[in-house]
């Protein structure tokens, strides 16, 4: 069992996730196949290929270090490991080793815990092109279906497009939005979006902001303003600042996600784009190198694809259980 959501875990869910990571599970398990030909145990040789595989699986060399080390030791504790065994050691070492999801059973379904303090404030960061807006309406749209009086803010000030696009997706989901004209300071909507929520007793506030990362100070001050707002408007809030990634990227999400975290504290990762790339690996990675638990994938383009990320499942469907 170990996991308190594999109860929860639905069928759909698990069809959509495999589906979804069809082809970083096609190239891992054909790598690992290749790696394991012709041994009927783990050896040195098996670790050396392993490692291969890792580094070429957009896992980061780093992760992939730390997955060989553990698979080293348990190797040596066990004495003897055969290589049919691989695949169910190697979810239960990297489940273990990911940012843990287990206490995340609030967001569960997209259901908040009754006894959570109201509005829990998500605000989402991101560079354009990564999917963010779309990441932000996907959620409004689950977590309105979930029972919640949800509220957009549209913040990301700088892009006419950002605006436009949220619209789009407040009509979609069924949601009100708070919005200013372009170029208007982001902290002011934010503090609008904010007053809003608390006249019309809102449950969950989704506040778009900055989708740049030309100018590191300027990012800096923008989500210390907002942060500031927050804390003024609804103190004591939960706040979540979410990372929405393009995990079709590969590499490129990590450096975004060094850049992100130096300029702000970054609570929670969203990684889109997982369907259609073979570079899946990077979720773990990711995860490991920089300790924030991932809370959403994208598996697709509808609603239902944005998936409250579950470790232990997600490396199941990697490793082909």
């Amino acid at each position: 069992m170990g996991n308190i959501f594999s109860r929860f875990f639905s069928k759909e869910k698990k069809e959509t996730l495999d589906k979804g990571l069809e082809r970083t599970k096609t190239g891992v398990f054909s790598k690992i196949t290749r790696a394991i030909a012709g041994k009927s145990k783990v050896d040195d040789d098996v670790l050396d290929n392993l490692e291969e595989v890792f580094i070429t699986s957009d896992v980061g060399v780093d992760t992939t270090l730390a997955i060989i080390d553990r698979l080293q030791k348990r190797v040596a504790r066990d004495k003897y490991v055969g290589t049919s065994e691989l695949n169910s050691m190697l979810v239960d070492e990297i489940t273990d080793m990911l940012v843990g999801d287990e206490k995340e059973d609030d967001t569960e379904d997209f259901k908040l815990s009754p006894d959570a303090k109201r509005p829990y404030v998500i605000l989402v960061v991101g560079v354009n092109g990564v999917g963010k807006t779309t990441t932000i309406g996907k959620l409004a749209a689950q977590y309105k279906r979930a029972g919640n009086k949800v509220i957009l803010g549209a913040a990301d000030t700088f892009r006419a497009a950002a605006i436009e696009q949220l619209d789009v997706w407040s009509e979609r989901a069924g949601v009100p939005i708070v919005k200013q004209k372009i170029g208007a300071d982001p902290a002011a909507v934010a503090f609008d979006t904010l007053e809003h929520a608390k006249a019309d007793g809102a449950d969950v506030v989704i506040i778009d902001t900055a989708g740049r990362l030309h100018n590191k100070k300027g990012l800096m001050d923008e989500l210390t303003k907002i942060r500031k707002v927050v804390d003024r408007v609804v103190p004591g809030s939960p706040l979540d600042v979410l990372l929405v990634l393009d995990g079709s990227t590969g590499q490129n999400a990590f450096e975004q996600a060094r850049q992100f975290t130096a300029a702000t504290q970054v609570t929670s990762l969203a990684v889109t784009k997982l369907d259609g790339t073979a570079k899946g690996g990077v979720v773990i990675g990711i995860s490991d190198r920089f300790k924030i638990p991932v809370r959403y994938i994208g598996l697709g383009e509808g609603i239902n694809d944005l998936q409250v990320f579950n470790k232990r499942e997600f490396v199941k469907s990697l490793f082909g259980k």
